[in-house]
């Protein structure tokens, strides 16, 4: 036996080994939550309801128990104007969110970050109708139930109260300030500050327990006792929730009238304590070889492999479905920042849903190691397309473009940044099916992490695509994905970089600042002045120079801008190429108007 046919056999064993000292077992009704929500809401005597509640119970029980169940509600300040959709936006992003986020986080991380996201992103769009005075606030107080645990995520004066006996107890704490005379305003709320502070408790669950949230408009005006006297009645939890949105209508509420209850009927064995040392500590998959199986996963092939991590082509053993495997690279076992780094990187997947990005799957079994899977993309990189479809029709490059910044857009719309856009990031299909991949890199904005600047070592080829202000550490969000966007659309319509290869050498501010952009035209004769001058804007290296948004970069590449159609002595051409390229900028600016209004219906 050589030595690796041994190893082989060596990771085969440490698989079957690992596979059956990590089985949890299949769940079943008798070992998982099983609780029984009710929810009401109603605008009572306002105009509308800016409330809004929420709750998710899986029907699968393996997610009800690696992830629970999640219920909330959100409270819209009605002074802000644009309440109603914060709440929406509030509860709705948490409870979708939430069930996308990684099984190996802990249920208080994932909330908090999830709220941490959820609260710039309201902040942002307040910060968008500065003019206007409109406001994306509301309060909020949210309940997750793993195991035999409650956890409790709470900003505002909306509350959560459980049934004690013969009494309540209130969970939360009002975030409200006195302003005297019986006044008081709201002094912490989603959307408020760049920065939320969440208040984050737990409470022990027991068989039998009624928590109920609500918004003012019932805790404000009806009275501890009558809720109890409801909880306590031989009613269903919606019955229960109906009756004291009813109460609190009939004892003068001035409010939007909204209220959860929630009763625990069965806890699973298991303490969260135990179960969550088992799944945190999953352990890196061993080298893996075509034919071994991993989870129900049978390795079909290797796709990729850097010393950072792995990618192989697999399939589902029920389904036959075939996907594609990424675990992590053994040199970083005991690195716990990129196995954090690792783990994030399939929650970001699931966040983005678009049919432009490759799409994270959800576990269907018991991971007992460390990876995660996404779709299949027949097809090659856009790296390997160009280098066989030098100087491609403008269509078909400007298509792929399109492709490319719709999924870019999918992240923004997610305060996501990618930061490592480039061709061998992109999948083309033989239908010409964009695919964007690879989230190793990916920011997302209100998340509480180091911003970390892409270096030259740890991704060879990426200098040529990143924004520049990446290497000096400075975050430019879209508009350096926006600066990747547009190095590939110079790539496809010419076949060189803007600055040439000399950018892979650059360390420095000063080193850049050498460089001088190369005109389109010099390579493709063809290419319009109008077409390069966007072209060149969008590849600044100067922020306030570059366009501030994909969509302004877009409608120049597709209308001609007034600013660009001046004659500059520097654009290569003789009267001969000039009279050629207005013949051609005419044709373009047919084809892409047409070809815009194609892919937009």
């Amino acid at each position: 036996m050589n030595d690796r046919e041994k190893s082989k056999t060596e990771n085969r064993q440490e698989l079957d080994q690992k596979n059956t000292d990590l089985s949890f077992g299949e769940a079943d009704e008798n070992t998982v939550l099983q609780v029984k929500v009710g929810q009401h809401s109603i605008r009572g005597i306002k105009d509308e309801n800016e409330d809004f509640v929420g709750s998710y119970i899986p029907d699968d029980l393996l997610q009800r128990e690696t992830k629970g169940i999640a219920v909330a509600v959100a409270d819209g300040v009605s002074s802000a104007e644009a309440g109603k959709v914060a709440s929406q936006t509030a509860v709705n992003n948490f409870i979708e969110d939430y069930f996308q986020t990684p099984d190996t986080w802990s249920v208080s991380h994932a909330g908090q970050k999830l709220l941490t996201t959820i609260n710039l992103k309201l902040y942002r769009k307040s910060h968008e109708y500065v003019n206007e005075e409109k406001g994306y606030l509301c309060t909020f107080s949210g309940m997750v139930l793993k195991s035999q645990i409650g956890h409790i995520f709470h900003a505002g004066d909306s509350r959560i109260y459980q049934l004690v006996g013969e009494g309540l107890r209130q969970l939360t704490k009002d975030h409200v300030a006195a302003l005297g005379k019986g006044r008081s305003i709201l002094a912490r709320a989603v959307g408020m500050d760049s920065n939320l502070h969440i208040d984050y408790s737990k409470v022990s669950l027991k068989e039998g327990d009624c928590f109920m949230l609500s918004s003012d408009g019932v805790h404000d005006f009806v009275p501890d006792e009558k809720i109890v006297e409801v909880l306590k009645q031989n009613l269903k939890a919606q019955q229960k929730a109906e009756r004291l949105v009813e109460l609190a209508e009939q004892s003068g509420s001035d409010d939007n009238i909204s209220c959860i209850v929630l009763e625990i009927e069965k806890l699973p064995q298991e303490s969260l304590n135990d179960y969550n040392t088992k799944l945190t500590r999953l352990p890196f998959p061993p080298e893996l070889e075509p034919g071994m199986k991993i989870d129900g996963f049978l390795i079909k092939k290797e796709i990729f492999a850097s010393s950072r991590s792995q990618l192989y082509m697999v399939e589902d053993e029920d389904s036959g479905e075939m996907m594609v495997m990424k675990t992590p690279s053994i040199n970083f076992e005991k690195d716990t920042s990129y196995i954090d780094r690792f783990i994030q990187e399939e929650w970001i997947g699931k966040r983005i849903d678009s049919p432009y990005v490759v799409k994270t799957l959800s576990q269907k079994r018991r991971r007992n190691f460390l990876y995660y899977l996404m779709e299949y993309v027949h097809g090659e990189t856009l790296e390997k397309w160009m280098k066989k479809n030098q100087f491609p029709r403008p269509r078909v490059a400007i298509k792929i473009v399109e492709q490319i910044a719709e999924g870019l857009q999918a992240f923004h719309n997610q305060e996501t940044i990618h930061q490592d856009l480039k061709p061998g990031n992109v999948m083309l299909s033989p239908e010409g099916q964009v695919k964007i991949v690879d989230f190793g890199s990916v920011y997302v904005a209100g998340v509480a992490e180091v911003f970390r600047p892409i270096t030259h070592e740890s991704a060879l080829g990426t200098a040529s695509y990143s924004d520049p202000q990446y290497l000096m550490g400075i975050n430019s969000g879209v508009q350096g994905d926006l600066y990747a966007l547009a190095t590939i659309c110079y790539e496809l319509f010419t076949g060189e970089l803007p600055y040439g290869n000399e950018i892979e050498e650059c360390n420095s501010m000063l080193d850049y600042d050498r460089l001088r952009y190369r005109t389109a035209n010099e390579f493709n004769p063809i290419i319009p002045l109008w077409f390069d001058r966007t072209l060149e804007r969008g590849v600044m290296f100067d922020l306030e120079k570059r366009y501030d948004t994909i969509n302004e970069f877009l409608t120049d590449l597709h209308h001609p801008n007034p600013d660009y159609l001046l004659d500059d002595p520097t654009y290569k051409k003789d009267k001969s190429q000039a009279l050629f390229w207005q013949i051609i900028s005419g044709f373009w600016l047919i084809t892409l108007i047409l070809v815009w209004f194609l892919f937009s219906s």
